[in-house]
């Protein structure tokens, strides 16, 4: 066997590795993994009631995991929607903390107010959710 035939046997066999890697880190498993691949489409429907506004603080939010969203609140009365899933790695984020929405597997943040990136491998935003909030109700719209 040549060297360069040996090069290309360890590539190959290093690529198909690196492949089983990646799909292992995102098995669409949302059962706690923190994991999963979905594109940010929506798991609730439109109407549905998420929170009461007094549920969501000031300077912070509130995630719902199994509608994969996140609101918040940046200032008084100025509530925000975006999509809870990462759009590093498909993970949904974890915390809402010191004006940041926390992803867990790879440490993306992003702006409560807009969704934009403040650190981490995140190459773009969260994307916006649309809401309406009324008689102390926040429902997707």
């Amino acid at each position: 066997m040549t060297l360069d035939a040996t090069r290309r046997t360890v590539l190959l066999a290093t690529g198909g590795a690196t492949a089983a890697l990646v799909a292992g880190c995102g098995d669409g498993d949302s059962g706690g993994s923190g994991q999963d691949q979905d594109s940010g489409a929506a798991s609730a429907s439109a109407g549905q009631v998420l929170a009461r506004t007094s549920e969501i603080p000031v300077g912070g939010g509130k995630i719902f995991t199994a509608e994969k969203i996140v609101v918040t609140q940046p200032a008084k009365d100025d509530f925000k929607a975006f999509s809870a899933v990462c759009t590093h790695a498909g993970c949904t984020v974890a915390a809402v903390a010191d004006g940041t929405i926390n992803c867990p597997c790879h440490k993306s943040e992003f702006r409560i107010a807009d969704g934009s990136v403040v650190a981490g491998p995140a190459p773009s935003p969260l994307p916006a959710r649309e809401i309406t909030v009324a008689d102390g109700s926040i429902t997707l719209a």
